[in-house]
């Protein structure tokens, strides 16, 4: 299972990514804004300069956050910033749908 943790809060991809399969993007994300957060989220930068920046990203709402929180995609934005791509695709789940990719954090309380 591939997952995404962001201090206590814990994704599980593979479902996020069975939920937005033949999903159209709805979302353009700018990757600027994300440039201070993409340092703290641990990736493999060998993998890097192999991702497709034509896969969209998969975002879900976090309640009680502001705005929507990337768990998919972290590779392509760090590319896109380091080649100067402003904007890339992304898909954003609904309510449902990250809670059911949601391992732990939040309301959900488990683990």
């Amino acid at each position: 299972m591939e997952r995404f943790q962001f201090m206590g809060w814990q994704w599980d991809i593979s479902t996020a990514k069975k939920l937005a399969v033949g999903r159209v993007p709805n979302t353009r994300v700018e990757v600027a804004a994300w440039a201070g957060m993409a340092h703290l989220i641990d990736v493999d930068l060998d993998h890097v300069p192999n991702v497709d920046l034509d896969e969209p990203l998969i975002a879900v709402p976090v309640p009680s956050g502001d705005g929507p929180m990337i768990i998919d995609g972290w590779h392509r934005i760090r590319k896109a910033l380091k080649g100067g791509v402003p904007e890339l695709a992304a898909i954003t789940l609904s309510s449902d749908e990250e809670l059911s990719s949601r391992i732990k954090g939040g309301a959900k309380g488990y683990g």
